[in-house]
């Protein structure tokens, strides 16, 4: 026993680093904060909380975690900084008590076609080099392996000297690749039509070309008649077959056009480098559509998909080459690792293992590693992004979490929790941005923002306990303790869609009837198959408008009044009303500042130090000229109509002078949706998540379609935000419209008027239509997972019961306020569209098939594991939670 532990010694002195047990922010001004001042203890849990708007990521990411990274990058030299971004110092007075600082948001990971899952985390890399060194035949190094490096060869005479006088004359060098030559590593070929490069009928000279760009009035027009190839005044369909192989497949050409150098290209292989060979969501919209009218990407038959040569596929260990390991699910391919018995490599299947081990654990063991990486989820990116943070063995270090419970079944909070907890408990500071009271309740610390969203927000409502919140009058602790209840009554479908035999990614051949003219949620784990069912069974045709959740791109000149084409009318009304262009009233166009360029403030670069921006004195921020700024509409010029939020531009649009119905009805779309406090002219890039995610639900809800598909609307939402957003739902569906919507959030199952659950598990264990009914009969049934999760967490243990009655300890259901008493579904409910629909459907066979190997569900075990012995429900709802050192006093807003 050491001198201090033995008893009756005297405990040690305070040391000065025992005083450094909080981060404290004084004065914090980022966007909408107001002069904000917290305290946040280290190593504990503390979750920000609040509605979409009210400053969360403003004080989370932008002031405390961003000051951190600077700092950190302060420490290098300046030669290293200058590869480095360069980061503005937060508009705060004081930051104390900062450690490093680890983001792992929910953006989602790059779309690269090379790019995938095993590539993201590392694996991959472990993976070649366990085939280059076990791998029979022996075929190189790990690069053989790697479907990113192509196989080159190089022949010429080159002298070695190895130092003893001799020299060997190389004739002829190999650098290994696994790359797939005919798909060049991405596993699919492209097939382009060409009824949809051009018109046939028409002359180059006569706009033939119909592809974005490609127009004879530019560079491309001085190249076509100047390469001598073609008659540029002919119709295409009386070119020879060389003038066509020539227009279409002619490699690069060096030609001079006007005494000017130039490379001439045929249209495919140029079209292949500048559009196909990019991620298509970052493509501009009009490009898009023409890269899906115009190509059709299939499966590369000499690689068979897996992006990798015959050479690197003929390398196995027992029998499996590395294709077949990146093809397995990880949760199978780690039971495989284990098998491996081999000491040269212990330490490299050891660290394998662990990082496979870490997916199964994270919720995420239905996943391959071949899996592209754009594919995943903004839930499903954000958990493989904590993969290389569960091993580490650093500590005192701030983990910063963006929404961690995204895309997670109510059945998998509880694991993302445990995770959450175990960074904690290995002594590291954890901020959460979250909304889901699962989440809420684990936290020793909790801030609530608010009271409302954007100038109405950015004050601290509450400070302190969990148990506090909840007793105090925020709105978000009025929230906690509300259950979803269910609807009294269902709608009856007008109509159904049906699908069969459906059997893209994990589908097993599923068969349903989707309702009609109602709000239909499809539900179901992580990875069960709701999106591929509905994304890839409902056809993207006219009529169908389908909202993913896919972020909406937008630069800092981008805004509300841009993204939702808002701004067209409002000019043209300008430009009419004043007898001038439209293209004055666009700070993109004719109309901007001259000196800002239409931004509003001018940066000056200071190399390696941050840019500095300040307000542009001749527009005063405006964006526009002086002159433009004479023009008036209903009083106001262009930059106070942009400056209005969307409340009061709503009124300002719908009578007098300034009368504009277009501009009415998008405005009213936004009001609708909670975003009536936006100004018009706020940069996208000041915008939270779940503000971008209402106002694409927004901009959508204007297209013209019968059938609305959402995925996840409630991404980035607030307890409060969801019932406006259900409000939506209700009111698309009385204007007769149909709604899919693919959702955990338990608010929007209780208001569905039929649920389609998927499961039993994920992946393989996934694929099958579990259940189909009213939710009523979900909760009744109760033998589904998301049944009998659902049925725990209302405290109705499998049934209805009094849905009107508050519940009791761990009986919280994230969802709404009480909206009446509902009432139990019987078993003689049914929903008729020219046949029975029935009630309720459990499907494929008996009960023990719902779920693997016969067994029950855990609440707290692995979906992704089935077979799992269960364990006992827990009623708690949240893991214990040690006491907080140094906690700040509660506090609440007036």
């Amino acid at each position: 026993m050491s001198r201090a532990t033995r008893p009756g010694t005297k405990p040690p002195a305070p040391h000065a680093a025992d005083s450094h047990d909080l981060i404290r922010v004084h004065g914090a001004r980022v966007n909408n904060l107001k002069d904000v001042s917290v305290e946040l203890p280290k190593r504990r849990l503390t979750v920000f909380t609040g509605v979409s708007g009210s400053g969360k990521s403003s004080l989370v990411f932008g002031t405390i975690a961003a000051e951190s990274q600077r700092l950190i990058n302060e420490t290098y030299s300046a030669f290293l900084q200058g590869f480095m971004p360069t980061l503005a110092r937060p508009e705060v007075d004081v930051l104390e008590g900062l450690t490093t600082a680890i983001i792992v948001d929910q953006q989602r990971m790059g779309a690269d076609p090379r790019s995938t899952v095993g590539t993201a985390t590392d694996a991959n890399a472990m993976l070649r080099i366990l085939f280059s060194r076990l791998g029979k035949p022996y075929i190189g190094p790990p690069t053989a392996f790697a479907f990113n490096v192509p196989k080159r060869t190089a022949s010429g005479s080159m002298t070695v000297d190895k130092g003893k006088g001799e020299r060997i004359t190389v004739r002829k060098a190999v650098y290994h690749g696994g790359m797939c030559a005919r798909c060049e590593g991405r596993g699919t070929v492209s097939d382009i039509d060409l009824t949809q490069l051009y018109d046939a009928t028409k002359s180059l000279d006569e706009g033939a070309l119909t592809i974005p760009g490609f127009t004879m009035d530019g560079w491309y027009g001085r190249i076509f008649r100047g390469c001598g190839f073609f008659d540029p005044d002919k119709p295409i369909r009386r070119f020879t077959k060389k003038e066509l192989h020539d227009l279409l497949h002619k490699e690069p050409t060096k030609i001079k056009v006007d005494g000017i150098n130039l490379t001439y290209e045929g249209l495919i292989p140029k079209i292949q480098k500048s559009m196909l060979s990019k991620d298509i969501d970052s493509l501009q919209p009009h490009i898009r559509a023409f890269v899906e009218r115009a190509t059709t990407f299939t499966g590369c038959p000499d690689c068979g998909g897996t992006r990798l040569a015959a050479e690197a596929r003929s390398s196995k260990i027992k029998r499996i080459n590395i294709a077949d390991a990146c093809a397995m699910e990880i949760r199978d391919l780690a039971e495989w690792v284990r098998g491996l018995d081999e000491p040269t490599v212990a330490p490299l299947l050891g660290k394998l293992l662990h990082t496979l081990d870490s997916f199964v654990e994270i919720g995420l063991g239905y996943l391959s590693l071949e899996r592209p990486a754009g594919t995943l989820s903004g839930g499903e990116a954000q958990r493989v992004k904590m993969i290389r943070h569960l091993g580490s063995p650093l500590t005192d270090t701030t983990y910063v979490f963006d929404e961690p419970t995204i895309g997670l079944h109510p059945h998998d909070i509880r694991r993302m929790n445990e995770l959450l907890l175990r960074l904690r408990d290995k002594g590291n500071t954890v901020l959460v941005v979250e909304h889901k009271p699962e989440t809420i309740a684990i936290a020793d610390h909790v801030v609530d923002l608010g009271p409302g969203a954007g100038t109405a927000g950015g004050t601290i409502c509450f400070e302190g306990t969990y148990e506090g919140l909840r007793a105090g009058g925020t709105l978000t602790g009025r929230h906690l303790d509300d259950r979803a209840a269910l609807k009294e009554k269902v709608r009856t479908p007008t109509g159904r869609l049906p699908i069969r035999g459906a059997t893209r990614n994990n589908l097993q051949g599923v068969d349903v009837d989707v309702p009609l003219g109602v709000l239909c949620v499809v539900t179901g784990v992580a990875g069960s198959g709701k999106s591929s069912l509905i994304h890839g069974s409902v056809p993207a045709s006219e009529g169908v408008v389908s909202v993913d959740q896919a972020p909406i791109r937008g630069s800092r000149r981008s805004n509300p009044a841009t993204y939702t084409g808002l701004l067209d009318p409002i000019r043209k009304a300008f430009a009419k009303a004043n007898g001038v262009k439209p293209a004055l009233f666009s700070s993109n166009s004719e109309g901007a500042c001259p000196t800002c360029n239409g931004v509003g403030v001018v940066y000056t670069d200071l190399g390696i130090m941050a840019t500095a921006e300040t307000t542009c004195e001749d527009c005063e921020g405006k964006r526009f000229e002086t002159s433009v700024l004479e023009y008036r509409l209903g009083g106001r010029d262009i930059s106070e109509v942009l400056a209005m939020p969307v409340a009061e531009a709503r009124e300002f649009f719908a009578e007098g002078e300034a009368r504009i119905p277009a501009a009415h009805r998008i405005l009213t779309r936004l009001a609708d949706v909670g975003l009536g406090y936006l100004g018009l002219g706020q940069p996208l890039t000041t915008l939270s998540g779940g503000e971008r995610q209402r106002l694409k639900l927004a901009t959508h809800m204007g297209e013209k379609g019968g059938v609305y598909v959402l995925d996840e609307p409630t991404t980035g939402l607030h307890l409060a935000d969801v019932e406006q957003l259900l409000g939506l739902l209700d009111r698309l569906v009385d204007s007769g419209k149909s709604v899919i919507v693919i959702e955990h959030h338990q608010a929007v199952m209780a208001h569905a008027d039929w649920i389609i659950d998927l499961g039993p598990g994920a992946g393989n264990d996934g694929g099958r239509i579990v259940f189909e009914g009213t939710p009523a009969d979900l909760v009744a049934d109760g033998s589904t997972l998301t049944g009998s999760t659902w049925g725990r967490t209302s405290g109705a243990d499998g049934a209805l019961g009094d849905t009107g009655r508050r519940p009791g300890a761990g009986g919280r259901c994230p969802g709404l306020r009480p909206r009446g008493t509902a009432r139990s579904t019987s078993s003689s409910a049914r929903l008729r569209t020219g046949r029975s629909w029935g009630s309720a459907r459990i499907r494929n066979g008996d009960r023990s098939a719902r779920h693997p190997a016969g067994a029950r569900p855990s609440p707290s075990g692995d979906s992704s594991s089935p077979a799992r012995a269960p364990t006992p429900p827990s009623r708690g709802g949240s893991a214990r939670r040690r006491p907080s050192r140094a906690r700040p006093v509660p506090r609440t807003c007036a």
